[in-house]
């Protein structure tokens, strides 16, 4: 499962050896991690969610609204296995969740160079692969965001897992109606059975005949 933890800046840097090695005003720092099973297919949804993510109010002072493109903000990756640790037994943390070696080497920078391609490539800093780095930011805000491959794939299996359940009831029935919801009811924890919105609105749609056929 990879992971990364977003920082909205003011500005960032990391330093090795008393070096400056990467420097960035406004943008995103990026902590990020991965685990073992990952392939390149989940840091590359990584990649594109750290570009998306609405992180900054509008002009209009709407808040979450733009995203570090949109502000054409700029990017510092930093490498940080120990997101994925684990702490559910003792004191110590466990890394045995975190990929290691050549392995997380060539996820990582694949990560990296995706965020590059995905943006504008001078924008993308980064810091050293297992290095002992120091990493210095001015949080704006302060706003972190926890990001977990993990997510995304839940949504992308349960998606998947509705068109074909929509597929096998087009087969049998040949004729399917769906009711839309859009504004669902919401469970409160005084009313465990909830209760529906009283501007809920329903729309039904009979799929086309070319889908039926």
């Amino acid at each position: 499962m990879a992971q990364a933890i977003l920082q909205r800046v003011a500005s960032a840097s990391v330093t090795v050896d008393a070096q400056l090695v990467s420097s960035i005003g406004r943008g995103v720092l990026v902590f990020a991690a991965v685990a073992p099973e990952d392939t390149t297919k989940e840091v590359e949804s990584m990649a594109a969610k750290v570009l998306k993510m609405k992180m900054w109010p509008d002009e209009a002072g709407g808040t979450w609204k733009r995203s570090v493109q949109d502000i054409k903000g700029e990017v510092l990756c930093v490498s940080q296995f120990t997101l994925l640790a684990s702490t559910k037994k003792g004191l110590k943390p466990d890394f045995h969740g975190a990929a290691g070696g050549e392995t997380a080497r060539a996820l990582y920078d694949h990560f990296v160079v995706k965020v590059q391609e995905l943006y504008e490539k001078d924008k993308v800093k980064n810091g050293v692969f297992q290095a002992m780095m120091q990493v210095n930011l001015q949080n704006d805000g302060p706003v972190s965001v926890d990001y977990q491959s993990h997510d995304a794939e839940v949504i992308e299996t349960v998606s998947l897992f509705c068109l074909h359940l929509l597929a096998i009831l087009i087969e049998h029935y040949k004729q399917v109606t769906l009711e839309i919801q859009t504004n669902p009811a919401k469970v409160s924890h005084k009313d465990q059975a909830g209760t529906k919105a009283k501007d809920e609105k329903k729309s039904e749609y009979e799929l086309p005949p070319e889908l039926l056929q």
